[in-house]
């Protein structure tokens, strides 16, 4: 394995070849940056399994995920807490990702889930089994699945005209996403009280409660799309050039853009389905990536590993910060994702961007 080093933009990149002629270019900084978010997400999933009303060290903890704990630090581990911060991680990387995709394939930085609608068809589609039909929790992930489903098709076909291009899908998905708001309002109208508070409570977004039953599906989703996702990343960055060139640079342009707009509406939809619509992960995780990375194109893994670690470090904040009562972990994501942007817009008119 032979490796060159490279300077571009003030950037150190590294040129890798294997014995058989292949090359790839390994992006020192990036690579590290996920090294590191990801250490800082196992860290806080450990402290998280840790915290509760039986206070579990983080030594212990350690011990009791490798089989070494006493019976009831198994239990309390592995059957209660373990599915939760899992499932935490997996909605985080979901979202990250399907921000990511969103925002590379409408080059627009609010071209995220929470602004498109994706979110709000998720949770009509679940208000709609939860009021009209009293469903279950399997038929309420089943009803989100679909409404995230459904949204997206009308999005993508809403915004064609000889392709879609990033500024009409974002003035479709607000459109969109306006009126299935109002739909969700009519909904909760229709509820009686009982059926009206848990809806409630699933539209703020809250781990409470996850267990196994959550976590495999949503992982076997996530088995399978974020290779798909990630083998196309190449694709992706050449499209951010324009059609044009990646059309000249033999990128079946269209194909690939419906693949990773089906892709990151399952994402999206997935994640809402196994915790509710969290705000504002979708969006603020790419573009922390980036700005940690300084890396141009979509930086997916990088958004994946973000979206992850803001999501159980927002639930441990929502766990320890305020003693007994603990918050979900969407309003927490809310506020800090609210500072976020009221941040963002100050920075950029100083520099004079808007």
């Amino acid at each position: 394995m032979k490796t060159g080093k490279t300077v571009k933009s003030g950037k150190t990149n590294r040129a890798v070849r294997s014995p058989g002629g292949l090359s790839f270019r390994l992006d020192v900084r990036a690579t590290v940056v996920v090294a590191l978010l990801l250490v800082l997400a196992l860290a806080a999933s450990v402290l998280l399994i840790g915290t509760g009303d039986f206070g579990i060290p983080a030594a212990d903890v350690l011990r009791t995920l490798a089989g070494q704990g006493n019976a009831s630090q198994e239990f309390i581990v592995n059957e209660l807490r373990l599915p939760r911060v899992l499932v935490g991680l997996l909605v985080g990387a979901a979202l990250g990702l399907g921000g990511a995709l969103f925002q590379a394939i409408s080059r627009n930085p609010l071209g995220s889930p929470d602004v498109l609608g994706l979110g709000q068809g998720a949770t009509a589609g679940a208000l709609t089994m939860i009021v009209l039909f009293s469903g279950t929790s399997a038929q309420v992930t089943i009803g989100a699945l679909v409404g995230g489903l459904v949204t997206g098709l009308a999005i993508y076909l809403l915004a064609w005209k000889r392709g879609v291009h990033g500024y009409r899908l974002v003035l479709v998905g607000i459109g969109v996403s306006a009126i299935v708001t109002a739909v969700n309002g009519y909904l909760l109208t229709r509820a009686d009280i009982v059926d009206a508070s848990r809806a409630v409570v699933w539209m703020t977004g809250s781990l409470n409660g996850r267990d196994w039953a959550q976590v495999w599906p949503l992982l076997s989703l996530c088995a399978v799309l974020v290779p798909l996702v990630l083998t196309n990343g190449r694709a992706l960055r050449m499209m951010e050039m324009g059609d044009d060139i990646s059309y000249a640079l033999g990128v079946r342009v269209e194909r690939v853009r419906a693949l990773l707009m089906v892709a990151a509406v399952l994402l999206t939809a997935a994640a809402t389905a196994a915790a509710g619509p969290v705000s504002f992960v979708a969006l603020t995780a790419p573009q922390l990536a980036r700005r940690l990375t300084r890396s141009p194109g979509p930086n997916l893994l990088p958004s994946l590993c973000m979206g992850a670690a803001l999501l159980v470090g927002a639930d441990f904040i929502s766990q320890r910060a305020f003693g007994a009562d603990q918050l979900p972990v969407g309003v927490i994501t809310g506020v800090l994702g609210g500072v976020y942007l009221l941040w963002l817009l100050v920075t950029e008119r100083k520099a004079g961007r808007i």
